[in-house]
């Protein structure tokens, strides 16, 4: 009995541990959208549009932004419309290193769409995202869904 108590408790531990290792394709965690509104039509523009802020880890630090080159992307899709958009991971190279871990800020601008423009205006649409990206190597991150969503009003 102790000695199944012992194994047991062993496992738990290696397998917490393993939670924590960073992977070649890279891992991405859902942090924040701020802020959660927007307006269409020119109450919103790139300056006040809400950002989302994603955890990245990746062991290799394959990510980001090099001119000239084969480039990691972001893929946001807004789950309200369906429409998928890709933008660039800023140029990180300085900063990423082996078991790479930081913040990604993505302005949602381009991501934001009404839907059905016809009355009754105006109207509110709540839209969440799906978001995933891909390193240098195409290694494809877990898909996420933010938790939160983006309330949009529609002029």
């Amino acid at each position: 009995m102790r000695t199944t108590f012992i194994l047991a408790v062993s496992v738990l531990i290696f397998s917490a541990c393993n939670k924590d290792k960073y992977t070649t394709a890279p891992q991405i965690r859902f942090k924040s959208i701020n802020p959660d509104n927007a307006a269409s039509g020119l109450a919103t523009n790139r300056n006040n549009a809400p950002r989302l802020t994603i955890e990245v880890t990746d062991s290799e630090g394959d990510i980001g932004f090099i001119q000239g080159r084969d480039t990691s992307m972001v893929y946001i899709k807004n789950l309200k419309s369906n429409n998928l958009d890709s933008f660039f991971l800023p140029d990180i190279q300085t900063a990423a290193v082996k078991n790479f871990k930081g913040d990604v800020i993505i302005n949602l601008f381009d991501a934001l769409d009404c839907i059905d423009p016809g009355p009754p205006r105006p109207r509110t649409d709540t839209t969440y995202y799906e978001v995933y990206i891909k390193d240098f190597a195409k290694n494809k991150s877990n898909v996420i869904r933010t938790d939160k969503p983006v309330y949009y009003r529609c002029l």
